[in-house]
């Protein structure tokens, strides 16, 4: 390792370790290498962010952010929560059990981890306090169950894997649904048991005409899911094109069936979306420089060498590469880590013969996982702020939803099938 790249690594983790912002630690620690390194002249710096970002399957970042908005603030999300709560009934852990399948189902509109606690967690939190659950439980179920936006379809950090590895988005897509469903199932059990120990229960008794009306009142909020995934894997337009006709189909059904948008609501949501787009593609473009003095450095060839002299096994390499993944996520932010790790361990995935959009699925599960683990835990965060209780009361229930989705990681890794069956049979 030179000296230049010892420093760059220094520099980045002392500013990340300061809680700057991990673009600015990437963008700053990235010029730092080129002033000491004099490898390249430091034009090089805007030269490659803009090359990070001029992508068009990125286009679906902003699209995605803006129909997951949209959908909140038309009427769709509430609909949702109502069919899901007709569904379960007055069950033990009914309302915890409601609030993770509303956050899969939301999941497949978002594509966001943080926009999915938000927005499920405005309506369901209160309503759990009213009915005796743990407010640090509550966030727990949330962060872990909001964080699935980032494993179901239409994921925005798998549209970033794609773009960064060159795989399929739609067979990212397809191969996301059923590792998905398992997480959901696995959180869903565990607010089961912790609800059982503790006597809390559901919202209103079941009632097949009630669950009747919910489903009607939700059809169109199901169709969206159907369309953008359908859509993509018929062939009928790109990732980015379904991105657009969600944005279309959420503004129509908002303004002319809901009628819940105004037009001072629009730009608002528009505004939103600019921003979160803004931070998004900051991290991409930082991220691309510091990827490109990673390659230059030729870490991802160290880092073949290092894994394939560990072992020649395909799942023990797995193993250690999910182990980075891990701890990254702990304190790194998910599209930071896919745009720096993906080049790096693309030729050890070649290496081993494993599939990209395999390891995909489950560095998404990974990163899913980091996004509910402290120091960052941004997810967890997320929940904490919308149920207003400090991060630390969280702590208590947060070891067995953790526990259910490392359970589930391991199964898939040692099961590839269950990822790689559909888009095999689907592609």
């Amino acid at each position: 390792m030179s000296l230049a790249l010892a420093l760059l690594l220094v520099v980045f983790v002392v500013l990340v370790l300061l809680d700057a912002p991990i673009a600015v630690a990437l963008g700053l620690s990235s010029m730092f290498y080129l002033l000491i390194a004099d490898a390249a002249p430091m034009i090089v710096v805007a030269q490659r962010a803009v090359a990070g970002i001029n992508s068009f399957t990125l286009l679906a970042i902003p699209l995605f952010l803006l129909a997951g908005l949209l959908m909140v603030h038309g009427g769709l999300a509430p609909r949702i929560i109502a069919l899901c709560s007709a569904l379960i009934g007055r069950r033990t852990g009914g309302l915890a059990m409601v609030m993770i399948i509303a956050c899969m189902m939301f999941g497949s509109l978002s594509g966001s981890g943080v926009a999915d606690v938000v927005a499920i967690g405005t309506m369901m939190l209160p309503a759990m306090k009213d009915q005796g659950y743990a407010p640090g439980f509550s966030a727990s179920a949330l962060g872990c169950a909001g964080s699935l936006g980032t494993v179901i379809p239409p994921s925005i950090v798998l549209i970033v894997y794609g773009t960064a590895t060159n795989s399929s988005i739609g067979q990212l897509f397809v191969a996301a649904i059923l590792p998905g469903i398992l997480l959901g199932l696995g959180l869903m059990l565990v607010a089961w048991w912790i609800s059982r120990r503790n006597g809390w229960q559901g919202g209103e008794p079941f009632s097949w005409g009630e669950l009747g009306r919910a489903a009607k009142g939700s059809i169109l909020a199901m169709l969206a899911p159907i369309i953008i995934v359908g859509g993509i894997r018929l062939g009928i337009f790109t990732p980015t094109e379904a991105a657009g006709i969600g944005v279309a189909y959420a503004l129509f059904i908002g303004v002319f069936v809901y009628r819940a948008l105004s037009l001072s609501t629009l730009t608002r949501l528009l505004r939103e979306t600019t921003e979160m787009t803004g931070v998004i593609l900051l991290v991409i473009a930082s991220a691309s420089v510091f990827g490109w003095i990673l390659a230059a450095e030729q870490v991802p060839q160290m880092a073949v060498n290092g894994i394939t002299q560990a072992t020649e096994s395909a799942t023990v390499a797995l193993l250690m590469m999910m182990a980075v993944l891990l701890i990254l996520g702990t304190f790194m932010e998910s599209i930071a880590i896919i745009l720096i790790l993906a080049p790096v361990f693309l030729p050890i995935l070649g290496h081993y013969g494993i599939d990209p959009v395999y390891f995909g699925i489950l560095l998404t599960i990974n990163l899913a996982i980091g996004a509910n683990t402290p120091p960052l835990g941004i997810d967890l965060m997320a929940a904490c702020r919308v149920g207003e209780i400090p991060l630390s009361a969280s702590f208590k229930y947060l070891i067995p939803f953790l526990g259910v989705m490392v359970g589930v990681l391991l199964l898939l890794v040692l099961f590839p099938a269950l990822i790689t069956d559909l888009p095999g049979i689907l592609f």
